[in-house]
């Protein structure tokens, strides 16, 4: 398989961390602008294998199913690993090593106010019990990033808290160990001999998709999504019990409510989009129903293509070919990470010889 394209280009790191099957949550929210970036931005996509442990140490053969399962998305959408690099978090060996430096810089107390965290100790109903790593899984997000030195992270609007971490320790660690100036803009480190960029969040076009509850954001846990590899008619059942509280065709119905997120997320047409919304709003003979068949339509368009590619990786050498892009994408994570490594070191006082991983 070719290597992707090594000319110079801004660069990105973004990924997910494998906790089985891909959503419209995830589509619009960050895997559209991947795609819309390939082209533009040497790009790092990253299968977040090792942060998968933190809550499920004991089931080490799924968390390996749904590393197979994000990777078969990700084909599946048009992510193409001869544009890009895909890259397997445990197969980079530089993440932890930059994890436990990293760790030393950021106070433990930051860690745990990090609203994502406290988000999913909450929806996971992990209390207390959640072990050590769970909080630390935090920093080596900001491993996973700077670990690639990019610029832009694409990211779902509930992980930009992540993001604002990561920029914290970037800034530290070039104050410490970089010699920058605390006063600098963020823009203007890498000219004061930064080792990372501070990277920039870029939000999906839309931030947060409402699950088919109608309340909750879409998520596995919740019971409330509507997968990239639903069948038609999984899609349509699920689309049907969007919940809006309205009760009759001649009722004004509000388009400010989950079904309409869906309109404006799915059907394409804007002309046909703003007549639902007018006819909806001024209760004009305009049922749920009949609003729900053309979302379910639309997404079902959206959504064919995307099946039969996924098809393609469900074969029974689909394993195997994974794998071989998965192998692909170490070589050239690696010397990315290894480098960045070094550089970092490097600053540290501990810069005693680059070394060489085997490939």
């Amino acid at each position: 398989m070719p290597a992707p394209d090594s000319s110079p280009r801004p660069r990105i790191l973004t990924g997910d961390t494998p906790t089985g099957r891909m959503h419209l949550g995830h589509f619009v929210g960050s895997l559209e602008n991947r795609l819309r970036l390939q082209d533009q931005y040497e790009c790092y996509f990253l299968i977040a294998n090792m942060h998968a442990f933190t809550t499920r140490a004991e089931k080490p053969g799924e968390i390996r199913e749904s590393t197979f399962e994000i990777l078969r998305d990700w084909l599946a959408v048009g992510m193409d690993p001869q544009r890009s690099t895909f890259v397997l978090q445990t197969e980079v060996p530089a993440i932890a090593e930059l994890s436990w430096f990293f760790s030393m810089l950021i106070p433990f107390n930051r860690v745990l106010r990090n609203p994502t965290l406290k988000t999913e100790i909450e929806s996971k109903n992990l209390g207390d019990q959640y072990p050590f790593g769970f909080p630390l899984y935090a920093v080596g997000q900001c491993a996973d990033i700077l670990a690639f030195r990019p610029e832009l992270v694409p990211v779902g609007e509930d992980q930009v808290a992540h993001i604002e971490m990561c920029r914290e320790v970037a800034r530290r660690f070039n104050q410490v160990y970089a010699g920058v100036d605390p006063h600098t803009e963020d823009d203007d480190y890498p000219a004061a001999g930064a080792i990372w960029p501070i990277p920039k969040a870029l939000i999906g076009r839309v931030g947060r998709l409402v699950g088919t509850d109608g309340k909750q954001k879409m998520s596995k846990s919740l019971g409330n999504a509507i997968y990239l590899s639903d069948s038609p008619k999984e899609v349509k059942k699920k689309v049907a019990q969007i919940f809006t509280g309205r009760q009759s065709l001649t009722e004004p119905g509000d388009t400010s409510n989950a079904l309409f997120q869906y309109v404006r997320c799915f059907i394409r047409d804007e002309a046909r989009v703003a007549e639902l919304e007018d006819r909806y709003s001024r209760g004009d003979n305009i049922g749920d129903g009949h609003v729900k068949a053309e979302v379910a339509d639309a997404i079902n368009a959206m959504l064919e293509p995307i099946r039969a590619r996924r098809a393609e990786y469900e074969t029974p050498d689909g394993e195997a070919r994974l794998t071989e892009i998965i192998r692909d994408g170490t070589r050239r994570a690696n010397e990315i990470a290894e480098e960045t490594l070094y550089l970092a070191k490097d600053k540290m006082g501990l810069g005693f010889g680059k070394r060489r991983l085997g490939l």
